[in-house]
């Protein structure tokens, strides 16, 4: 099973594109489940049926879906309902501590989502998905691009903070926990809290298993201008910060030449961005129809006379997504890391060595690497930006590199 997941700048027809995508993949004879967490449903006027309470439920615990085509399938994510049942779980789970200290829990009918909500009920429903059965391709409408790559570095971040805050060592806390209490005077935390633990780390290794696998890439989508290459650029390193396959940029309402005056000038514009866009991306363009698609005709017309290249996804390549480490001991007596970052400018760059670890910063977005087993007994010496590809010298330690003779 493969998983295409669809983002770019706000306002580009993002929805669009992932509909007619799925629905160019469903007529080659795959069979599609595609994901929608758009507010109101905006899906069901593209491809012509609901995603709402009445669906079928597909087997996969969690998830309902709508068969609107021959081999396509549509769910939405109810974020507002998926927080709503997490929260009553939650409380249900922590009934006897909430209890001790008088708090009054919250019914269901009373709750309404938080701010993020949306970005945990879209990863949830995105493992869910991977395990669809009788499914070869889930197609995911994810949100703009900023914030897709925010939701994606979700699940290691959070694994990360859950390592720190209760580490392995909460093994024995637990069963200290009875001699604690009686040391302290006061109750020491309760068992569903490290159970509660395990549970959101066992569910969050497996949603970054997915984003992470070399089945899973990213579209981009843009309507070509200049509004578009500052957003795209951002995004993209943002993108490769983490590792995440790019396969495409779909070039969205592209103008035709025009003896009008607005219209050739929207369509210099748009030939400019195409010819100044990075070679490494392939580009499919997809025309502008003239009106605001809608229904499966509209689609199929973006998914064949109106784009120039197939829209039915390729498979990802995942030659660029490994940074390799490059060994020059023998020429210059260092260990080179070799981290891709296409678009990156000396500027917005910065790394700090913190233990077995790197934390790199990367214009606005960040993310605390772990160093390869060979490195972590090293010093950093040195980095150096040349041609998109971050290179980070380290030199060996000689207490944990000894020198033979």
């Amino acid at each position: 099973m493969r998983t295409l997941l669809i983002t770019g700048p706000g306002g580009a027809g993002r929805t669009t594109v992932a509909a007619a995508t799925a629905l160019a993949a469903a007529r080659q004879g795959q069979r599609v489940l595609l994901l929608s967490g758009d507010p109101g449903d905006p899906m069901a006027a593209l491809v012509g049926g609901p995603a709402g309470p009445s669906a079928e439920p597909v087997p996969v615990p969690g998830l309902r879906a709508v068969p609107v085509a021959e081999g396509l399938r549509v769910a939405r994510v109810d974020s507002g309902e998926e927080f709503r049942d997490e929260l009553v779980a939650l409380q249900e789970r922590a009934s006897g501590l909430l209890g001790m200290v008088g708090a009054r829990p919250l019914g269901a009918e009373e709750l309404t989502e938080l701010p993020g909500a949306e970005q945990f009920a879209l990863l949830r429903a995105l493992r869910r998905a991977s395990a669809a059965p009788g499914t070869d391709l889930v197609v995911v409408d994810m949100p703009p691009l900023h914030q897709t790559v925010a939701t994606l570095a979700l699940p290691a971040q959070l694994r990360r903070y859950l390592a720190r805050l209760l580490p392995a060592e909460r093994q024995a806390a637990r069963a200290l926990r009875p001699v604690l209490a009686q040391l302290a005077g006061v109750p020491m935390p309760a068992r569903w809290l490290y159970e509660a633990a395990a549970r959101w780390d066992e569910e969050l290794a497996a949603v970054q298993a997915v984003v992470e696998a070399d089945t899973t890439s990213v579209r981009l989508v843009a309507e070509p201008g200049p509004a578009a290459r500052a957003a795209l650029r951002t995004g993209l390193l943002g993108l490769a910060l983490h590792q995440l396959a790019v396969t495409d940029l779909v070039a969205n309402r592209c103008v035709p030449d025009s003896a009008d005056p607005w219209a050739a000038s929207l369509a210099a514009q748009q030939r400019a961005f195409l010819r100044e866009w990075d070679p490494g991306v392939p580009v499919r363009e997809v025309a502008h129809l003239g009106r605001d698609p809608r229904g499966p005709g509209d689609l199929a017309e973006l998914a064949g006379p109106a784009a120039r290249g197939p829209l039915a996804p390729v498979p990802p390549g995942g030659g660029d997504r490994a940074w390799p480490v490059e060994d020059r001991l023998a020429e210059d007596g260092v260990l080179v890391w070799a981290l891709r970052l296409p678009h990156a400018r000396k500027g917005e760059l910065d790394l700090i060595r913190r233990g077995d670890e790197l934390l790199l910063t990367v214009g606005p977005y960040r993310r605390v690497v772990a160093l390869p087993s060979a490195l972590r007994r090293c010093a950093v010496s040195g980095a150096a930006l040349v041609q998109d590809v971050l290179r980070v010298r380290f030199t060996p330690d000689p207490g944990q590199w000894p020198r033979t003779s």
